[in-house]
């Protein structure tokens, strides 16, 4: 857990200064920022997904996971945690205050910061890999995290600059999601095998891919809802296994 504790520390101190600095630059350095952001997020996401062995892995457990978030909506619960959180913690309207337009606008810039800050932050190998041998005590775990930590320091920074204080309340999703894993590398980190580890990081990198192109304004997708396609994508492996497929038959 000390790699996740120092990972929401770097993150909150990025978002700070993001907070205190956002306001003085201009907006054409802000969409500038974020589409060099968009930039090299695509890149990881290409570089994770080339981790495959087995593309039809990778492609079912899109398929699958894609349909399974959308009947769950998962979505739209993500947003409307955001939007208790920016009500509860930082917009609540005063006693008979109806919602304006700048409200509205300022709910939504919330949803959207800690919506995209939660997928750019838990999803990667750094998080996944990281986190599980961090659980497990070894070493080689920390360096990631710390790595991570680094990266998303900066990001960090950036992202509060251009989506405000929702960006920070990512933290919590790090705690939640980078602590399960720890605690799931506590329990069972050698049940993850290295062709698991593999097409789970190729998925995740085609989720970051797209996520890329909503940084970049290119296109609008609803990124959650591929989130079971993390799971689904080490499972078919497993399952292969168990009833004898070869997933890299080439």
């Amino acid at each position: 857990m000390a790699g996740t504790l120092l990972n929401m520390a770097t993150v909150a101190f990025g978002s700070l200064l993001g907070l205190l600095i956002g306001n003085r630059l201009p907006k054409r350095i802000q969409e500038s920022v974020m589409t060099g952001l968009g930039l090299l997020v695509f890149y990881l996401g290409m570089d994770n997904a080339g981790k495959t062995g087995n593309l039809m892995i990778v492609l079912l457990a899109i398929l699958i996971g894609v349909i399974i978030g959308e009947l769950l909506r998962i979505d739209r619960g993500l947003e409307n945690l955001a939007g208790w959180l920016q009500s509860r913690f930082a917009g609540k309207l005063a006693d008979g205050e109806e919602d304006t337009e700048a409200t509205l606008v300022e709910r939504e810039r919330f949803i959207n910061g800690f919506v995209t800050t939660s997928l750019v932050y838990c999803i990667g190998p750094l998080t996944i890999i990281g986190s599980i041998q961090d659980g497990m005590g070894l070493a080689e775990g920390f360096r990631l995290i710390a790595i991570k930590s680094a990266l998303d320091g900066f990001g960090a920074i950036a992202f509060a600059t251009t989506f405000g204080v929702g960006a920070s309340f990512s933290v919590l999703t790090i705690l939640v999601v980078q602590g399960g894993l720890s605690l799931l590398g506590m329990m069972a980190g050698s049940f993850m095998t290295d062709p698991m580890i593999n097409e789970l990081t190729a998925t995740g990198g085609i989720v970051l891919m797209g996520l890329a192109l909503s940084l970049m304004e290119i296109k609008k997708i609803r990124l959650a809802n591929f989130l079971p396609a993390l799971v689904i994508a080490p499972l078919l492996v497993l399952l292969g296994g168990i009833i004898g497929i070869d997933i890299y038959p080439f």
